[in-house]
């Protein structure tokens, strides 16, 4: 049986609250404007039974309440609860003092990954490799400055020489992945070789996939 905590029980009756189409819809609707039921009901073109029955499942879970008129006392208006929402993000899971990416040369996807991340977070990054190479591809270079994206590149350098036990490792290809034994502090991004090609589109690539992961990722983490 798995345990969780608070919060992720509370994501969970989100989630089951949202799945279904009509609820969606009236969320989508509060996330404009307040509504009455009525107005709900005439805006979405819902019986009012089941209008009923769906704002009893959105308040059960938190999602949304009711507040009374100042007006026409008899009146009351549904608001969206805002904060209901963020839940359904996972919240912070690690501590962590640093952050280290890694792949096979330690060339181009981990070396992109750190810049990228200095753009994202203020906790500390670096890059390894597992078979490091003599240098960084020039073509890492270049799409990071087709971005804009600020990078100082390192000489490729091996994980054993980097690492330390309070660093969450995060190896951005297969073959590290597969190199490296299982630590509950690792992440796995599956990310394509930019270099097996050399395309500019392929390194583009590498860097937009990476911008996705790190965008998601920043939030979970804080510094230990």
């Amino acid at each position: 049986m798995i345990e969780l905590s608070s919060d992720a029980v509370r994501r969970v009756q989100i989630h089951a609250a949202l799945a279904d189409p009509g609820r969606l819809v009236i969320v989508d609707r509060l996330l404009l404007a307040d509504a009455s039921p009525s107005e709900l009901q005439a805006a979405l073109s819902m019986s009012s039974s089941l209008i009923a029955h769906h704002l009893g499942v959105l308040e059960g879970a938190g999602i949304v309440r009711r507040v009374r008129s100042e007006g026409d006392r008899r009146r009351s208006y549904l608001q969206l609860i805002p904060e209901s929402l963020d839940l359904l993000v996972p919240s912070t899971a690690w501590r962590a003092e640093r952050v280290v990416f890694v792949c096979s040369q330690n060339s181009a996807r981990s070396q992109l990954a750190v810049a990228v991340w200095n753009r994202r977070s203020s906790l500390p990054a670096t890059s390894a490799g597992t078979h490091p190479a003599a240098e960084v591809h020039p073509s890492a270079v270049a799409a990071a400055k087709r971005r804009k994206l600020p990078m100082r590149p390192h000489t490729p350098r091996h994980l054993d020489d980097i690492v330390k036990p309070t660093d969450v490792i995060i190896a951005v290809c297969d073959s590290a992945h597969e190199q490296l034994p299982a630590d509950s502090r690792r992440l796995h991004w599956s990310i394509p070789d930019p270099v097996r090609t050399g395309r500019a589109d392929a390194f583009d690539q590498a860097l937009d996939e990476l911008t996705v992961r790190i965008d998601h990722l920043a939030p979970t983490l804080d510094p230990d």
